[in-house]
């Protein structure tokens, strides 16, 4: 990813992120802007939001962005100049839960006794 692209994803999850935050309301509910993936071209652009809620309320968070990216995607861009508006997608962004799931399964593991050495296996009778 070249450094232009880099800037302007990082411009861009600002932007939508004090959007989001000034024009919505999520009662209840955390949401936030994990990541930005514009294309080269700057015609899309793949936001990634975090939700903390139950999943129902994951599900409701990501339709009412999605419904309202036409007005999410204007007021961003009175802010952020570029030759093309990208158009917005938001995707939920799964990858918290999945490495709090890595950090419970190494915390079990953790919990296991080992051996001290590879070669100091103990057998068991």
């Amino acid at each position: 990813m070249s450094q232009r692209i880099a800037r302007i994803n990082e411009l861009l999850k600002r932007e939508i992120s004090g959007c989001i935050e000034k024009n919505f309301e999520f009662p209840d509910i955390l949401v936030t802007i994990h990541d930005v993936e514009t294309a080269i071209d700057l015609k899309t652009a793949l936001v990634y939001i975090g939700v903390i809620g139950s999943e129902d309320q994951t599900r409701d968070v990501l339709r009412r962005l999605n419904a309202k990216r036409g007005m999410i995607q204007s007021m961003v861009m009175k802010r952020v100049v570029l030759r093309s508006t990208p158009v917005l997608t938001f995707k939920i962004d799964e990858s918290i839960e999945r490495g709090v799931r890595i950090l419970n399964i190494l915390d079990e593991i953790g919990e296991i006794d080992l051996p001290d050495e590879p070669g100091d296996v103990k057998p068991e009778r």
